[in-house]
C-alpha cells in the first residue's frame, strides 16, 4: 500500500479549524467538503483516461476524458457520506456505491452490514471515503470486500490517520496484488486507550450529523 500525505498551507488551515472543538456543525461540514475536494485532486492523479477528438471554435484537437468503466466512489457509512459531495464536485462523472461496516462486539472483527454496489467490479478503479483511519480494521476490510468483487485499483481517502491504522492496513492488504493507495491530510500521534485518534478531531460522524439516537455498536470510529 502506498501512503500519500498531502501537505498544503490551505489544507493545514482548514484542518486546524476542523480539529477545534468550538467549530460548529455547519462549519465542520463545510470544512470536510472543502478538504475532501483538495485531497481528491491528489488522489485522482492516476485516474484512468482516454484520448478523444473534439472540435473547438477554432480547430480540431485531441483532448482527454475519463475512461470507461467510470470510477466508483464508495463512502463508508455513515461518516463517509460527509465526504461524498466534495469528491463528486471534482469528479462528477463518477458512479457511487455505498458500504456499511460494523464491528462485532464479541469477535471485534469488522463485518459488512449494508452494501449497494455492482456485483461485478472487474476493471473498476474505486475511491473509498472514510474520514478517520484509527485502527484500520473497517477500512481494510472494505478494501478487501471491493477486491473480492473484482476492483483492480483502490484509493482510500481519509482526513486523518493514526500510525497504528496505517500499520494495520499494510498488514491487511499485504497479500493483495492490485495497486492500493492511502491519501490523507495528516498522520497524527497515536490512538488513545479507547481507540480515538490523538490529537484527532473527535467522532467525525457525530460532528457531521449529531449523536445518533441508537448508534450501531462499533461504528463511532474506524
Amino acid at each position: 500500500m502506498e501512503l500519500r500525505v498531502v501537505k498544503h498551507p490551505l489544507m493545514d488551515d482548514k484542518l486546524t479549524l476542523l480539529r477545534d472543538a468550538s467549530t460548529d456543525q455547519p462549519t465542520f461540514r463545510r470544512l470536510v467538503d472543502e478538504l475532501v475536494t483538495l485531497l481528491a485532486y491528489e488522489a485522482t492523479r492516476g485516474v484512468r483516461v482516454r484520448e478523444v477528438n473534439i472540435t473547438t471554435p477554432v480547430a480540431e484537437t485531441t483532448g482527454t476524458r475519463l475512461a470507461q468503466p467510470a470510477p466508483l466512489v464508495v463512502p463508508i457509512l455513515r461518516a463517509g457520506l460527509g465526504m461524498l459531495d466534495g469528491m463528486l464536485r471534482l469528479m462528477p462523472a463518477a458512479e457511487v456505491g455505498f458500504l456499511g461496516m460494523i464491528r462485532d462486539e464479541e469477535t471485534l472483527m469488522p463485518a459488512t452490514y449494508a452494501e449497494r454496489l455492482p456485483q461485478d467490479l472487474s476493471g473498476r478503479q474505486c475511491y473509498v471515503l472514510d474520514p478517520m483511519l484509527a485502527t484500520g480494521g473497517s477500512l481494510g476490510e472494505a478494501v478487501k470486500f471491493l477486491v473480492g468483487r473484482g476492483a483492480d485499483d483502490i484509493t482510500a481517502i481519509c482526513l486523518l490517520t493514526a500510525p497504528e491504522g496505517i500499520d494495520n492496513m499494510h498488514t491487511l492488504l499485504a497479500d493483495l496484488e492490485i495497486p492500493c493507495t492511502l491519501v490523507t491530510a495528516a498522520v497524527d500521534e497515536c490512538l488513545n486507550d479507547v481507540g480515538y485518534i490523538v490529537p484527532g478531531l473527535g467522532d467525525a460522524g457525530d460532528r457531521l450529523y449529531g449523536l445518533a439516537a441508537n448508534p450501531l455498536p462499533g461504528t463511532s470510529h474506524s
